[in-house]
């Protein structure tokens, strides 16, 4: 991997099996990102944003081709080994909070520093972090009490905690109004600019896909534009 690279991609296809059909999600893609890159993409429902996303999280394996995400060949990593991926390198954002509703936020948060075996008690950096997400005077509310703005930083809280080396927000406004969805796109922006998060985002709108550095345009499992 070029030492500029946190995800270096070669001619990578994904075939799902349906019946007895093979459908491909993935048509050889090629994507070098950089440490530090905030990169939108982008696409129609079918184009294979989604699956590009789940292989580069280690959700799920790649069918061929060569994927290199910091620092791990994902073709040769078990079942286990996509797991320690996830838990060490990688933070995840989603449409819907996935909050847990009989946790408080400050809960909510340290369930991902359990999961990966860390010190449950957030260091210094993280409070300085939680102060940049405006939160940490709402850490002992549970969800049902908090504005679903708010359930989102808390969700991005909870992403960046184990300071991952790549954060992928799939769709991370699309449960929430304009301004919320303005404040947490300025707050991702905030992230990768202060303390140099990658970021990778998928988005059907182009004025989130804005705040990225460059913009990946897919189509029928392919990219087929980048800007």
């Amino acid at each position: 991997m070029n030492n500029g690279d946190i995800i270096e991609i070669h001619d990578l296809r994904k075939i799902y099996r349906v019946g007895r059909v093979d459908v491909p999600a993935l048509r050889g893609v090629d994507l070098n990102v950089k440490r530090g890159e905030f990169l939108a993409i982008v696409g129609p429902s079918g184009s294979g944003k989604s699956t590009l996303f789940h292989i580069i999280g280690g959700l799920t394996p790649p069918t061929t081709g060569q994927v290199r995400v910091a620092d791990q060949d994902l073709a040769a990593l078990t079942d286990a080994g996509r797991t320690n991926l996830r838990k060490r390198s990688v933070g995840f954002i989603f449409q819907k909070f996935n909050l847990l509703p009989n946790l408080t936020a400050r809960d909510n948060i340290a369930v991902a520093r359990y999961i990966a075996g860390t010190d449950p008690k957030p260091d210094p950096q993280f409070v300085e972090v939680l102060r940049l997400l405006g939160i940490d005077s709402r850490l002992d509310h549970k969800p049902s009490a908090l504005s679903g703005g708010e359930q989102q930083r808390i969700a991005i809280a909870r992403a960046i905690v184990n300071h991952p080396a790549i954060l992928l927000a799939d769709e991370p406004t699309g449960n929430l109004d304009t301004e919320n969805s303005k404040a947490v796109l300025e707050i991702l922006r905030d992230l990768n600019e202060r303390l140099g998060q990658t970021i990778l985002m998928i988005t059907h709108n182009p004025e989130a896909a804005a705040y990225g550095h460059r913009t990946v345009h897919m189509r029928d499992g392919k990219i087929v534009e980048t800007s």
